[in-house]
C-alpha cells in the first residue's frame, strides 16, 4: 500500500453481530396474527399528505396573448419530480407544457385540473391571480 491508493477490499468485518443481544433483551414476542401493512403504504400516505403549499396562477404576459397556467413555489423537490408532475398534467389536460426556471407551465387555463393532480400528489395548491 505504499503507492498511495485507497484499498477497496471492504475492510475488516465487525467481528460481532450488533443485533445478537436483542434476542435476549426480554422483549415480548410479536403477536402471531398481527397484520403488517405493505411497505409501500406504511408512512408513505402520511408523508405525502403534507408536502407544502404551491401557487397555481394564470398568466398571459409576454406570450402573445396566449394563456398559460403556472405552478410555482415548490420546496424540497427536484427537477426529475417536477418533470414527472408536468408529464401527468400534460396528459390529464391534453395540452403542452414544460418546466422552466423551477416552475411548471401548462398551456391554457387548466387551474382546476392541475390543482386536483397536485392534491393527489400531496401538495396544497393555492389559486393566485385572475
Amino acid at each position: 500500500m505504499s503507492s498511495g491508493k485507497v484499498s477497496t477490499d471492504g475492510g475488516q468485518s465487525l467481528g460481532q453481530n450488533p443485533f445478537a443481544q436483542l434476542s435476549g433483551a426480554g422483549l415480548p414476542p410479536a403477536p402471531a396474527n398481527a397484520p403488517v401493512p405493505p411497505a409501500s403504504s406504511r408512512n408513505a400516505h402520511q408523508a405525502e399528505r403534507n408536502r407544502g403549499r404551491v401557487d397555481v396562477r394564470r398568466e398571459t404576459g409576454g406570450r402573445g396573448g396566449k394563456t398559460v397556467t403556472v405552478v410555482d413555489g415548490f420546496t424540497g423537490i427536484g427537477l426529475p419530480e417536477k418533470e414527472t408532475l408536468a408529464k401527468k398534467m400534460r396528459a390529464a389536460c391534453g395540452c403542452g407544457g414544460t418546466v422552466k426556471d423551477g416552475a411548471i407551465e401548462i398551456q391554457g387555463d387548466q387551474r382546476e385540473t392541475i390543482a386536483r393532480i397536485l392534491r393527489e400528489a400531496g401538495f396544497r395548491p393555492v389559486m393566485a391571480g385572475g
